[in-house]
């Protein structure tokens, strides 16, 4: 039997930004690493809360009444998206970096002199920066994991030897949001697990490519935003319910002591959550694109995170041999294409003799949309030599068409 077409035009017609025209010609979006577009249906519940049910969390009154239900319903479709079957263990905020900042500090309040945790160079600082700085406040020593810079990912040895009967966290990202490199989440979380720590995981850049199980990978916490896989702007933690349970919030006394709400201070963006379960129903509507008898989300899910997976790989390996002619062009990270199951489809390139800014300059006058700079991965741009100016980051989802690939080659290949 041969392999069912991915429905690249049921997908492109889900996108209303796709559709637009900038000076008359249609726009090449290779900024999804940064945030990627949306579906009519999340534009459409965001609107629909607004209209219908806007109201603040626990009144007995109508609108109140089918918030909270819309927003049950929220806890759950995220907690299937995460592979959590229990909705209490998700908690919605602003954006990951601000519920990882207010979460080292409870964390923290748990540690003590003498105490170790471990970072890494290829992370976004969001997931570096709150454990250094907690830390810090602690009196907690940081051990930083190297990155290998012939093929950007972590030197995994230096991580096991740093392991020991004192660490107290490993922060590790489950994908780079700069060169796309995958981590063996699997095997980090069972390394640190036999030293009796925990396992913070940033998957913000790993949720729109790739299938999440916070059961199968075995960590502690979780963290991502879901304007990367097609919502709008609220983050996202998982964590062990027992943990949540046990640690204490900073939060205001009269807000309820139960999960998850102890944990999400404040009034939510309650209309955006509304979007954020649009984003996650959109995407197992994909899987059933492929198998409509998938009535059960969490296998939807599957089946469509496997075919993005593997249309994406083609994508990627499209772009690999295409630059791979172009010979004043240098690609960050995994190329070997025996490993491309090892990285998303998120490429940082630098030129021969052209900045980054020069690219992105050169590219958005064709409207072609890629960052410049180091996304906030600072660490990784330092450890590879790439400061203060950075790389050009070109991020591929799984709504770009193998044409587009084309037209970004040739677009490239005229500057040299």
């Amino acid at each position: 039997m041969t392999e069912p077409t991915f429905p690249i035009d049921w997908c492109r017609s889900q996108f209303p930004a796709l559709e637009q025209l900038f000076e008359g010609q249609p726009a090449l979006f290779l900024d999804g690493p940064a945030g990627s577009q949306v579906p009519d249906r999340v534009i459409d519940a965001i609107s629909r809360y607004l209209i219908e049910m806007n109201a603040n969390h626990g009144g007995r009154f109508d609108t109140s009444v089918e918030s909270d239900a819309l927003l049950a319903k929220a806890h759950a479709a995220a907690g299937d998206l995460l592979g959590a079957p229990d909705p209490r263990s998700i908690v919605f905020g602003a954006n990951m970096t601000t519920l990882t900042f207010a979460f080292s500090r409870a964390l923290a309040k748990t540690w003590a002199a003498g105490d170790e945790i471990i970072v890494t160079r290829l992370d976004h600082d969001a997931n570096v920066r709150p454990w250094v700085m907690a830390a810090a406040d602690a009196g907690v020593k940081v051990h930083f994991v190297p990155v290998r810079v012939e093929d950007c990912t972590l030197d995994l040895a230096k991580l096991k030897s740093l392991l020991n009967s004192r660490t107290r966290l490993v922060a590790v990202g489950a994908a780079s949001n700069s060169v796309g490199t995958i981590n063996p989440l699997s095997d980090i979380c069972r390394w640190a697990h036999d030293f009796g720590s925990q396992v913070y995981v940033d998957a913000v850049h790993y949720a729109p490519h790739g299938r999440i199980n916070v059961g199968e990978w075995d960590c502690d916490y979780l963290a991502c935003s879901a304007y990367k896989f097609f919502g709008p702007h609220v983050g996202i933690l998982w964590g062990r319910a027992e943990n949540l349970e046990t640690l204490t919030p900073y939060k205001v006394r009269p807000a309820a002591d139960q999960i998850p709400d102890r944990w999400m201070t404040g009034t939510q963006n309650h209309e955006c959550i509304a979007g954020v379960l649009a984003a996650i129903d959109y995407l197992a509507d994909l899987g059933r694109t492929f198998d409509a008898s998938l009535t059960d989300r969490p296998a939807a899910l599957d089946r469509a995170f496997t075919e993005i997976v593997r249309y994406e790989r083609t994508l990627c390996e499209q772009l690999l041999d295409g630059l791979a002619a172009l010979p004043q062009y240098h690609v960050w990270g995994i190329t070997n294409r025996e490993r491309l199951a090892q990285r998303v489809p998120t490429l940082s390139i630098t030129h021969a003799h052209r900045s980054p800014v020069e690219l992105a300059d050169y590219l958005a006058a064709r409207n072609i949309f890629a960052w410049h700079g180091n996304y906030y991965a600072l660490e990784l741009s330092e450890s590879l030599g790439q400061e203060p100016e950075g790389m050009l980051r070109l991020g591929l989802l799984h709504y770009n068409t193998p044409a587009e690939v084309d037209a970004l080659l040739g677009v490239l290949a005229a500057l040299d």
